[in-house]
């Protein structure tokens, strides 16, 4: 087999073995929403989202984008920038919700991504974690974020689940104390934070296994090569 593959470095090539310890904390999962309105839907769906959570055996952290500047308008060392990205390390998993606006995602939403580095140093801090993706509408049912945002999830190297929730004119699906109304569009977001759990749980001892990639650690011992030729010369 060897023979046929001639441009392949056998010394970088792992042989996969499944991870078998586990973790015997609750899964942490963050959640991101995408509007700062007083009464955001997006907020109100992912706070919804959040008891579900819980209630699977989860612990949550919801980030309010309010007083986040706007990518690349203020150092990585504002205190809502270290914040999130804080957040983004703690988690193993993440909720996203956005409102559609103009047919995509909100603005707001998507400067929290923005904000997060595919590196910090040596660190992927959102490589490997599971992702789940939402969105509510203010008119008819649409598809069109939670398509955009399984495309920004996989961008950030995440497991994005199978399921996931659009909640068509939010303003009726909800109480006025915050609560979601009984409808099948519950039972979906319902759903979708009962697999988002089973996932997080499933893949969250694994994921160095599941993202080691023989490309980059090729491009690692390449690095390390160099450096040692440096010193030597």
């Amino acid at each position: 087999m060897s023979e046929q593959l001639p441009n392949l470095d056998l010394s970088l090539v792992d042989t996969p073995q499944v991870a078998t310890s586990t973790s015997d904390h609750k899964p942490r999962i963050l959640l991101l929403y995408g509007s700062t309105r007083e009464r955001s839907f997006s907020r109100l769906l992912v706070e919804e989202a959040a008891r579900l959570l819980e209630h699977f055996g989860a612990e949550t952290r919801i980030f309010n984008p309010s007083g986040l500047p706007l990518p690349d308008d203020a150092p990585v060392e504002h205190p809502k920038v270290q914040e999130l990205r804080e957040l983004v390390q703690w988690s193993e998993g993440q909720v996203w919700c956005s409102p559609e606006r103009h047919g995509a995602m909100s603005a707001v939403f998507k400067a929290q991504i923005d904000w997060i580095p595919l590196t910090l140093g040596a660190v992927r801090p959102s490589q490997g974690k599971t992702l789940a993706v939402m969105q509510v509408c203010g008119g008819s049912q649409s598809f069109n974020v939670v398509n955009q945002l399984r495309v920004l999830g996989r961008w950030m190297r995440m497991f994005t689940i199978p399921n996931q929730s659009s909640v068509p004119k939010a303003y009726m699906e909800f109480d006025e104390a915050g609560r979601m109304k009984p409808s099948s569009y519950y039972d979906r977001v319902v759903d979708v934070m009962e697999e988002l759990v089973k996932f997080t749980l499933l893949l969250r001892d694994r994921t160095e296994f599941l993202v080691d990639r023989y490309s980059e650690r090729k491009e690692s011992a390449e690095q390390l090569s160099a450096r040692v030729n440096q010193r030597s010369i």
